[in-house]
């Protein structure tokens, strides 16, 4: 997979931050659900427009 196709950044969203496919959601989002606790599934639950392939991109990006 390349995280590049999945992870977007745009100077006027989100003040910069890396984002999912150019949503509202940030790779720091999904970083911070995951290390509270939140498994996969849960957060795919609870964000319809996530699939398991962003969840797996944050988790690339960050090692980068």
């Amino acid at each position: 997979m390349n995280y590049q196709d999945i992870i977007t950044i745009e100077p006027g969203k989100r003040s910069g931050k890396p984002c999912i496919r150019g949503m509202r959601i940030t790779v720091y989002d999904i970083l911070e659900y995951l290390a509270g606790g939140m498994t996969e599934q849960e957060i795919l639950e609870d964000f319809s427009e996530l699939t398991t392939n962003d969840i797996k991109a944050c988790l690339i990006w960050i090692k980068q």
